[in-house]
């Protein structure tokens, strides 16, 4: 499990495309590094979501020449089920990135290493809208910024 409610995709098997992103830190467009999917219950969990639908996210790491900060994107969605092809949800990325943020702020155990996190939300660095949104769905332009700490 990667963190409260997330894990690796299901059987660790990905037939979707691998997004890109420039992060500013000098590698310009670089692939995701993983995606995660909800994990609604042990063993099958992200298996079921991809069934029935559910909250994922893909993430990249910001390490390049210009900005090694070492801090990580997340590009964060709610999909629907397999019905609907996993379209993401109307208002998807708005909702997908509050419900991370939620699980997130309820801290956590990871490999015996309790964690906490706390979140600053910060206006201006996305425009709000649709354009240059993947799919075209609108997101209000609000960037969560989650400080994991330790202990």
């Amino acid at each position: 499990m990667i963190m409260p409610s997330f894990s690796e995709e299901c059987l660790g098997l990905h037939y979707g495309n691998v997004h890109t992103a420039d992060l500013g830190d000098g590698d310009e467009k670089k692939a995701e590094q993983f995606l995660a999917r909800q994990y609604y219950f042990p063993i099958w969990g992200t298996c079921w979501e991809s069934f029935y639908g559910g909250h994922h996210f893909r993430a990249w790491h910001q390490n390049g020449t210009f900005a090694p900060t070492g801090a990580w994107f997340l590009g964060v969605s709610k999909e629907e089920n397999s019905s609907k092809h996993h379209t993401i949800s109307k208002d998807g990325y708005n909702r997908g990135r509050d419900w991370l943020v939620e699980k997130a702020l309820q801290g956590g155990r990871w490999k015996g290493v309790w964690w906490s996190a706390e979140v600053e939300w910060q206006e201006g660095l996305l425009e709000p809208g649709r354009r240059g949104i993947n799919h075209g769905i609108a997101q209000d332009g609000l960037v969560a910024v989650l400080t994991v700490n330790r202990g």
